[in-house]
Protein backbone atom coordinates (compact mmCIF):
# COMPACT_ATOMS: atom_id res chain seq x y z
CA UNK A 1 0.00 0.00 0.00
CA UNK A 2 1.14 3.35 -0.77
CA UNK A 3 2.36 5.00 2.36
CA UNK A 4 0.55 8.01 1.77
CA UNK A 5 -2.62 5.78 1.64
CA UNK A 6 -1.91 5.17 4.57
CA UNK A 7 -1.09 7.94 6.44
CA UNK A 8 -4.52 9.26 5.38
CA UNK A 9 -6.07 6.27 7.20
CA UNK A 10 -3.80 6.90 9.81
CA UNK A 11 -5.57 10.62 10.13
CA UNK A 12 -8.95 9.56 9.71
CA UNK A 13 -8.24 6.97 12.75
CA UNK A 14 -7.00 10.05 15.07
CA UNK A 15 -9.80 11.67 13.67
CA UNK A 16 -12.53 9.39 14.82
CA UNK A 17 -10.66 8.24 18.18
CA UNK A 18 -10.59 11.79 19.91
CA UNK A 19 -13.92 12.81 18.43
CA UNK A 20 -15.34 9.94 20.33
CA UNK A 21 -13.41 11.77 23.36
CA UNK A 22 -14.98 15.29 22.31
CA UNK A 23 -18.43 13.35 22.40
CA UNK A 24 -17.99 11.66 25.75
CA UNK A 25 -15.41 13.79 28.23
CA UNK A 26 -17.44 16.89 28.63
CA UNK A 27 -20.89 15.66 28.31
CA UNK A 28 -21.26 12.29 30.36
CA UNK A 29 -20.57 14.36 33.00
CA UNK A 30 -23.82 16.20 32.68
CA UNK A 31 -25.85 12.59 32.00
CA UNK A 32 -24.42 11.54 35.00
CA UNK A 33 -25.92 14.25 36.79
CA UNK A 34 -29.25 13.95 35.34
CA UNK A 35 -29.61 10.39 36.37
CA UNK A 36 -28.92 11.81 40.08
CA UNK A 37 -25.45 10.63 41.05
CA UNK A 38 -23.53 12.72 43.13
CA UNK A 39 -20.38 14.34 42.73
CA UNK A 40 -18.67 11.73 44.52
CA UNK A 41 -19.62 9.01 42.75
CA UNK A 42 -19.57 11.02 39.01
CA UNK A 43 -15.87 11.45 39.73
CA UNK A 44 -15.24 7.69 40.64
CA UNK A 45 -17.07 7.11 37.40
CA UNK A 46 -14.99 8.80 35.07
CA UNK A 47 -11.75 8.10 36.64
CA UNK A 48 -12.13 4.32 35.70
CA UNK A 49 -10.49 5.93 32.71
CA UNK A 50 -7.21 6.50 34.51
CA UNK A 51 -7.52 3.78 36.70
CA UNK A 52 -7.32 1.27 33.00
CA UNK A 53 -4.43 3.79 31.78
CA UNK A 54 -2.44 2.63 34.82
CA UNK A 55 -1.36 -1.02 33.87
CA UNK A 56 -4.00 -1.74 30.64
CA UNK A 57 -1.51 0.00 28.38
CA UNK A 58 1.75 -1.34 29.74
CA UNK A 59 -0.33 -5.12 29.03
CA UNK A 60 -1.62 -4.47 25.92
CA UNK A 61 1.40 -3.06 24.13
CA UNK A 62 3.52 -6.16 25.82
CA UNK A 63 0.77 -8.98 24.12
CA UNK A 64 1.17 -6.92 21.23
CA UNK A 65 4.37 -6.76 20.57
CA UNK A 66 5.12 -10.19 21.61
CA UNK A 67 2.61 -11.94 18.78
CA UNK A 68 3.65 -8.96 16.66
CA UNK A 69 0.14 -8.11 16.06
CA UNK A 70 -0.41 -4.45 17.00
CA UNK A 71 -3.08 -3.53 14.13
CA UNK A 72 -5.35 -6.87 15.05
CA UNK A 73 -4.83 -6.21 18.59
CA UNK A 74 -6.50 -2.31 18.17
CA UNK A 75 -9.35 -4.11 16.02
CA UNK A 76 -10.19 -6.51 19.12
CA UNK A 77 -9.59 -4.27 21.54
CA UNK A 78 -11.87 -1.25 19.97
CA UNK A 79 -14.87 -3.80 19.34
CA UNK A 80 -14.56 -4.92 22.85
CA UNK A 81 -15.21 -1.34 23.63
CA UNK A 82 -17.77 -0.63 21.49
CA UNK A 83 -20.09 -4.05 22.72
CA UNK A 84 -19.50 -2.52 26.30
CA UNK A 85 -20.29 0.97 26.13
CA UNK A 86 -23.88 -0.80 25.10
CA UNK A 87 -24.08 -1.10 29.00
CA UNK A 88 -25.05 2.51 29.77
CA UNK A 89 -28.46 2.02 27.79
CA UNK A 90 -28.86 -0.95 30.21
CA UNK A 91 -28.72 0.68 33.89
CA UNK A 92 -28.44 3.70 36.06
CA UNK A 93 -27.54 1.60 38.82
CA UNK A 94 -24.14 3.14 39.82
CA UNK A 95 -22.41 -0.36 40.34
CA UNK A 96 -23.53 -1.42 37.26
CA UNK A 97 -21.91 2.04 35.26
CA UNK A 98 -18.92 1.63 37.70
CA UNK A 99 -18.49 -1.78 35.97
CA UNK A 100 -19.22 -1.13 32.12
CA UNK A 101 -17.08 2.25 32.73
CA UNK A 102 -14.19 -0.53 34.27
CA UNK A 103 -14.38 -2.26 30.77
CA UNK A 104 -14.65 0.12 28.52
CA UNK A 105 -11.56 2.07 29.66
CA UNK A 106 -9.88 -1.33 29.84
CA UNK A 107 -10.27 -1.74 26.45
CA UNK A 108 -10.46 1.88 25.14
CA UNK A 109 -6.99 2.30 26.57
CA UNK A 110 -5.49 -0.22 24.19
CA UNK A 111 -5.65 1.90 21.10
CA UNK A 112 -4.04 4.86 21.75
CA UNK A 113 0.09 3.49 22.13
CA UNK A 114 -0.41 1.26 19.20
CA UNK A 115 -1.89 3.27 17.00
CA UNK A 116 1.55 5.65 18.02
CA UNK A 117 3.81 3.23 17.38
CA UNK A 118 2.26 1.88 14.18
CA UNK A 119 2.09 5.42 13.28
CA UNK A 120 5.80 5.93 13.71
CA UNK A 121 6.40 2.81 12.30
CA UNK A 122 4.96 3.63 8.55
CA UNK A 123 7.06 7.47 9.20
CA UNK A 124 10.33 5.60 9.56
CA UNK A 125 13.04 7.73 9.09
CA UNK A 126 10.73 10.60 8.49
CA UNK A 127 9.52 11.54 11.82
CA UNK A 128 8.58 15.20 10.76
CA UNK A 129 5.30 13.54 9.58
CA UNK A 130 4.12 12.89 12.61
CA UNK A 131 2.19 16.22 13.95
CA UNK A 132 0.24 16.46 10.47
CA UNK A 133 -1.71 13.13 11.01
CA UNK A 134 -2.07 13.50 14.89
CA UNK A 135 -3.50 17.16 14.37
CA UNK A 136 -6.73 15.30 12.86
CA UNK A 137 -7.54 14.10 15.87
CA UNK A 138 -7.53 17.47 17.75
CA UNK A 139 -10.21 18.69 14.78
CA UNK A 140 -12.34 15.55 15.57
CA UNK A 141 -12.23 16.58 18.96
CA UNK A 142 -13.23 20.22 17.98
CA UNK A 143 -15.89 18.94 16.11
CA UNK A 144 -18.03 16.70 18.29
CA UNK A 145 -17.35 19.38 21.47
CA UNK A 146 -18.86 21.99 19.35
CA UNK A 147 -21.65 19.60 17.87
CA UNK A 148 -22.74 17.67 20.72
CA UNK A 149 -22.60 20.86 22.86
CA UNK A 150 -25.12 22.87 20.73
CA UNK A 151 -27.27 19.18 19.73
CA UNK A 152 -27.72 19.18 24.02
CA UNK A 153 -29.29 22.53 23.79
CA UNK A 154 -32.45 21.46 21.91
CA UNK A 155 -31.97 17.64 22.12
CA UNK A 156 -32.60 15.45 25.37
CA UNK A 157 -29.28 14.40 26.88
CA UNK A 158 -29.43 10.89 26.44
CA UNK A 159 -28.48 11.90 22.78
CA UNK A 160 -24.87 12.06 23.95
CA UNK A 161 -25.24 8.57 24.18
CA UNK A 162 -26.42 7.91 20.81
CA UNK A 163 -23.35 10.12 19.30
CA UNK A 164 -20.84 8.80 21.43
CA UNK A 165 -21.75 4.92 20.33
CA UNK A 166 -21.97 6.13 16.77
CA UNK A 167 -18.55 7.62 16.89
CA UNK A 168 -17.29 4.35 18.61
CA UNK A 169 -18.63 2.66 15.65
CA UNK A 170 -16.52 4.88 13.28
CA UNK A 171 -13.66 4.68 15.61
CA UNK A 172 -13.78 0.60 14.96
CA UNK A 173 -14.54 0.55 11.00
CA UNK A 174 -11.12 2.98 11.03
CA UNK A 175 -8.92 0.33 12.42
CA UNK A 176 -10.49 -2.30 9.75
CA UNK A 177 -8.12 0.26 6.86
CA UNK A 178 -5.04 0.20 9.24
CA UNK A 179 -1.89 -2.38 8.22
CA UNK A 180 1.07 -3.59 9.88
CA UNK A 181 4.40 -0.96 9.23
CA UNK A 182 7.05 -2.62 6.86
CA UNK A 183 9.89 -3.65 8.87
CA UNK A 184 12.61 -2.14 6.53
CA UNK A 185 10.40 1.49 8.02
CA UNK A 186 11.58 1.40 11.10
CA UNK A 187 14.86 3.01 12.26
CA UNK A 188 16.57 1.27 14.79
CA UNK A 189 20.05 2.09 14.21
CA UNK A 190 19.95 5.93 15.15
CA UNK A 191 21.27 5.56 18.20
CA UNK A 192 23.31 3.61 20.96
CA UNK A 193 20.78 1.90 23.39
CA UNK A 194 20.97 2.16 26.79
CA UNK A 195 19.14 -0.66 28.93
CA UNK A 196 16.03 0.55 29.71
CA UNK A 197 16.21 0.02 33.98
CA UNK A 198 19.25 2.38 33.45
CA UNK A 199 17.59 5.19 31.62
CA UNK A 200 14.30 5.01 33.91
CA UNK A 201 16.90 5.46 36.75
CA UNK A 202 18.27 8.89 35.51
CA UNK A 203 17.23 11.75 37.94
CA UNK A 204 15.77 13.96 35.04
CA UNK A 205 13.37 10.82 33.24
CA UNK A 206 12.14 10.52 36.80
CA UNK A 207 11.51 13.84 37.81
CA UNK A 208 9.39 14.22 34.54
CA UNK A 209 7.54 11.57 35.17
CA UNK A 210 6.68 12.89 38.24
CA UNK A 211 6.17 16.44 37.28
CA UNK A 212 3.76 15.27 34.69
CA UNK A 213 1.79 13.13 36.91
CA UNK A 214 1.05 16.27 38.97
CA UNK A 215 -0.09 18.36 35.88
CA UNK A 216 -2.27 15.64 34.57
CA UNK A 217 -3.76 15.67 38.50
CA UNK A 218 -4.24 18.85 38.00
CA UNK A 219 -6.40 18.81 35.33
CA UNK A 220 -8.44 16.15 37.31
CA UNK A 221 -10.93 19.14 38.57
CA UNK A 222 -11.21 20.45 34.66
CA UNK A 223 -12.23 17.08 32.87
CA UNK A 224 -14.38 15.99 35.75
CA UNK A 225 -16.51 19.20 36.39
CA UNK A 226 -15.96 22.02 33.90
CA UNK A 227 -19.21 21.17 32.53
CA UNK A 228 -20.98 20.87 35.53
CA UNK A 229 -19.54 24.49 36.98
CA UNK A 230 -20.33 26.39 33.62
CA UNK A 231 -24.04 25.20 33.47
CA UNK A 232 -24.47 25.80 37.45
CA UNK A 233 -23.02 29.51 36.57
CA UNK A 234 -25.24 30.33 33.46
CA UNK A 235 -23.87 28.82 30.66
CA UNK A 236 -25.65 27.02 27.98
CA UNK A 237 -24.26 23.98 26.69
CA UNK A 238 -23.60 25.19 23.54
CA UNK A 239 -21.48 27.85 25.43
CA UNK A 240 -19.87 24.85 26.99
CA UNK A 241 -19.46 22.68 24.07
CA UNK A 242 -17.67 26.38 22.40
CA UNK A 243 -15.15 26.56 25.29
CA UNK A 244 -14.14 23.13 25.19
CA UNK A 245 -13.39 23.65 21.41
CA UNK A 246 -11.40 26.86 22.33
CA UNK A 247 -8.58 24.64 24.28
CA UNK A 248 -8.19 22.55 21.97
CA UNK A 249 -7.93 25.14 19.19
CA UNK A 250 -5.63 26.65 21.37
CA UNK A 251 -3.85 23.71 21.50
CA UNK A 252 -3.53 23.34 17.43
CA UNK A 253 -2.33 26.82 17.48
CA UNK A 254 0.37 26.11 20.15
CA UNK A 255 1.38 22.83 17.75
CA UNK A 256 1.84 24.91 14.94
CA UNK A 257 3.78 27.70 16.71
CA UNK A 258 6.23 25.17 18.39
CA UNK A 259 9.30 24.62 15.61
CA UNK A 260 9.36 28.53 16.36
CA UNK A 261 9.43 28.35 20.14
CA UNK A 262 11.57 25.30 20.13
CA UNK A 263 14.30 27.00 18.12
CA UNK A 264 14.66 29.78 21.26
CA UNK A 265 13.54 28.32 24.52
CA UNK A 266 14.97 25.25 25.95
CA UNK A 267 12.87 22.30 27.10
CA UNK A 268 13.43 23.04 31.06
CA UNK A 269 12.16 26.46 30.16
CA UNK A 270 8.78 25.74 27.84
CA UNK A 271 7.93 23.56 30.54
CA UNK A 272 8.58 25.84 33.75
CA UNK A 273 6.22 28.39 31.49
CA UNK A 274 3.75 25.40 31.43
CA UNK A 275 3.19 24.73 34.79
CA UNK A 276 3.30 28.72 36.10
CA UNK A 277 0.49 28.90 33.44
CA UNK A 278 -1.57 26.14 34.38
CA UNK A 279 -1.03 27.62 38.28
CA UNK A 280 -2.87 30.99 37.02
CA UNK A 281 -5.85 28.64 34.49
CA UNK A 282 -6.89 26.73 37.37
CA UNK A 283 -7.17 29.40 39.86
CA UNK A 284 -9.14 31.78 37.38
CA UNK A 285 -11.73 29.31 36.90
CA UNK A 286 -12.36 28.08 40.30
CA UNK A 287 -12.59 31.91 41.45
CA UNK A 288 -13.70 33.82 38.52
CA UNK A 289 -16.16 31.80 36.97
CA UNK A 290 -19.30 34.58 36.19
CA UNK A 291 -16.65 36.66 33.83
CA UNK A 292 -16.74 35.10 30.40
CA UNK A 293 -13.68 37.10 29.40
CA UNK A 294 -11.53 35.29 32.24
CA UNK A 295 -13.09 31.73 31.33
CA UNK A 296 -12.33 32.42 27.54
CA UNK A 297 -8.54 33.34 28.39
CA UNK A 298 -8.11 30.28 30.79
CA UNK A 299 -9.56 28.10 27.89
CA UNK A 300 -6.72 29.81 25.93
CA UNK A 301 -3.59 28.59 28.41
CA UNK A 302 -4.74 25.21 27.93
CA UNK A 303 -2.47 25.13 25.23
CA UNK A 304 0.76 25.59 27.92
CA UNK A 305 -1.12 23.56 30.44
CA UNK A 306 -1.93 20.44 28.31
CA UNK A 307 -0.06 21.53 24.62
CA UNK A 308 2.93 22.47 24.97
CA UNK A 309 3.24 20.70 28.38
CA UNK A 310 2.89 17.44 26.92
CA UNK A 311 4.54 18.26 23.27
CA UNK A 312 7.92 18.88 25.46
CA UNK A 313 7.37 16.09 27.46
CA UNK A 314 7.06 13.10 24.93
CA UNK A 315 9.82 14.83 23.02
CA UNK A 316 11.91 14.50 25.72
CA UNK A 317 10.64 10.70 25.95
CA UNK A 318 11.62 10.26 22.54
CA UNK A 319 15.15 12.01 22.69
CA UNK A 320 15.54 10.37 26.23
CA UNK A 321 15.06 7.06 24.83
CA UNK A 322 16.36 4.81 21.96
CA UNK A 323 13.99 3.60 19.12
CA UNK A 324 13.04 0.34 20.23
CA UNK A 325 12.22 1.36 23.68
CA UNK A 326 9.76 4.15 22.64
CA UNK A 327 6.62 2.04 22.81
CA UNK A 328 7.34 1.10 26.52
CA UNK A 329 8.63 4.68 27.00
CA UNK A 330 4.82 6.76 25.50
CA UNK A 331 3.00 2.84 28.00
CA UNK A 332 4.63 4.41 30.77
CA UNK A 333 4.48 7.98 30.43
CA UNK A 334 0.73 7.65 29.89
CA UNK A 335 0.37 5.41 33.13
CA UNK A 336 2.24 7.29 35.28
CA UNK A 337 0.87 10.28 34.10
CA UNK A 338 -2.68 9.57 33.22
CA UNK A 339 -3.03 6.58 34.82
CA UNK A 340 -1.90 7.22 38.21
CA UNK A 341 -2.16 11.41 38.10
CA UNK A 342 -5.09 11.33 36.44
CA UNK A 343 -7.00 9.05 38.68
CA UNK A 344 -5.80 10.68 41.52
CA UNK A 345 -6.69 14.12 40.55
CA UNK A 346 -10.48 12.79 40.05
CA UNK A 347 -10.75 11.39 43.08
CA UNK A 348 -9.77 14.34 44.86
CA UNK A 349 -11.72 16.66 42.47
CA UNK A 350 -15.00 14.78 43.52
CA UNK A 351 -13.62 14.63 47.64
CA UNK A 352 -12.81 18.45 47.66
CA UNK A 353 -15.98 19.22 45.41
CA UNK A 354 -18.40 18.13 47.63
CA UNK A 355 -16.62 18.76 51.06
CA UNK A 356 -15.15 22.28 50.11
CA UNK A 357 -16.84 23.63 46.81
CA UNK A 358 -15.85 24.49 43.29
CA UNK A 359 -13.45 27.64 44.46
CA UNK A 360 -11.47 25.42 46.30
CA UNK A 361 -11.59 22.11 44.45
CA UNK A 362 -9.69 24.27 41.32
CA UNK A 363 -7.65 25.94 43.93
CA UNK A 364 -6.35 22.63 44.68
CA UNK A 365 -5.72 21.56 41.16
CA UNK A 366 -3.28 25.20 40.93
CA UNK A 367 -1.49 23.71 43.81
CA UNK A 368 -0.77 20.24 42.33
CA UNK A 369 0.71 22.10 39.14
CA UNK A 370 2.53 24.38 41.56
CA UNK A 371 4.15 21.21 42.74
CA UNK A 372 4.49 20.04 39.44
CA UNK A 373 6.79 23.11 38.03
CA UNK A 374 8.82 22.95 41.51
CA UNK A 375 9.67 19.28 40.02
CA UNK A 376 10.65 20.65 36.53
CA UNK A 377 12.90 23.07 38.20
CA UNK A 378 14.74 20.83 40.54
CA UNK A 379 15.26 17.52 38.17
CA UNK A 380 15.10 18.49 34.63
CA UNK A 381 18.15 19.86 33.69
CA UNK A 382 19.02 23.34 31.88
CA UNK A 383 20.63 22.10 28.87
CA UNK A 384 21.15 23.75 25.19
CA UNK A 385 19.14 21.11 23.63
CA UNK A 386 16.21 22.41 22.07
CA UNK A 387 12.69 20.38 21.62
CA UNK A 388 12.46 18.80 18.28
CA UNK A 389 9.89 20.52 15.98
CA UNK A 390 8.33 17.13 15.21
CA UNK A 391 6.29 16.93 19.01
CA UNK A 392 2.70 15.86 18.70
CA UNK A 393 -0.65 17.10 19.84
CA UNK A 394 -3.06 15.11 21.59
Amino acid sequence: MHPMGQHGRLAAWYFWYFAFIGAFLPYFTLYLQSIGLSAGRIALLMSQAQLMRLVAPLLWTWLADAGGRRVRTVVLSTAAAFVSFAAVFLTHDFVGLLIAMAVLHFFWSASLPLVEAITLGHLGSSPDGYGRIRLWGSVGFVVTVAGVGWLLDVAPITAQLWVSWALLLGTLLSTLSLTEAPAHLVDTTSRVTMPLRDVLKQRKVVFLLAAGLFMTAAHGTLYVFLSIHLVANGYGKGLVGLLWMLGVVAEIVMFLYMPRIAAVASLRTILLVCFALAVLRFALIGWWVELLGVIVFAQLLHSASFGAHHAATVAALNRWFSPRQQARAQALYGSTAYGAGGLGGALLAGELWERAGPALAFGASSVLALIGLVLVWQGVPADQERVPARVPVQ
